[in-house]
């Protein structure tokens, strides 16, 4: 069992959407992430919304103009999902056995991002079929996004992965480092317990 099941039961789909309403109604800004991806590639480029959750980013980047597909394991996520943007493809498949043909989607991506803690999270031992798979749907050229924390102040688990072996990761899957940040509001990174990472594939 992965670590977000264990944290949450899947079972937090209504309460995890309903933290961000309330977030964005205080006047916060919860697109941070769709920005960050938008000022990496084109509108109308298709983006892999990898452990989407309720769809808050891919339901954004698909209003910028984006072609986006949301692939969570979590059905009470998805549920929530689904109500909000009913034309978007969402699927639900554990990211350590994705394979987009199975799902008839084409593994022809421009950008895959898994935001959200996304790696921290998975089951332990399972990071790098993660990456390998979710490598394996870009198209050439294709970017990898992923911000995720590295330190118990950023997680609401025991951290899971290190920098070092996210980059290992990635190179085993044929990706290149391409920048880093602590934000995804494009902060430097500085060493410090969050990480933004772009591969290139």
């Amino acid at each position: 069992m992965n670590r977000w099941s264990e944290l949450t039961g899947e079972t937090s789909g209504e309460d995890y959407a309903a933290r961000f309403a309330a977030l964005a109604r205080s006047g916060k800004d919860v697109h941070g992430e769709a920005r960050f991806c938008a000022a990496l590639v084109p509108a109308g480029a298709r983006v892999l919304d990898a452990g989407c959750g309720t769809g808050r980013v891919a339901i954004r980047l698909a209003e910028l103009g984006y072609d986006c597909v949301g692939v969570d394991l979590d059905a009470s996520m998805l549920a929530v999902a689904r109500k909000q943007a009913p034309g978007l493809p969402w699927f639900q498949a554990d990211l350590a056995g994705f394979e987009p043909d199975l799902l008839g989607i084409a593994a022809d991506f421009d950008l895959v991002v898994a935001a959200g803690n996304i790696f921290p999270l998975l089951a332990a031992g399972t990071e790098a079929t993660v990456v390998q798979r979710l490598a394996a749907a870009l198209r050439p050229g294709g970017l990898m996004v992923a911000g995720f924390g590295l330190d118990e102040a950023h997680l609401p688990v025991p951290p899971g992965i290190t920098l070092s072996e996210y980059d290992d990761c990635c190179a085993a899957a044929g990706l290149t480092l391409v920048d880093r940040f602590a934000t995804w509001d494009a902060a430097p990174y500085d060493g410090g317990g969050y990480a933004v990472s772009v591969h290139r594939r």
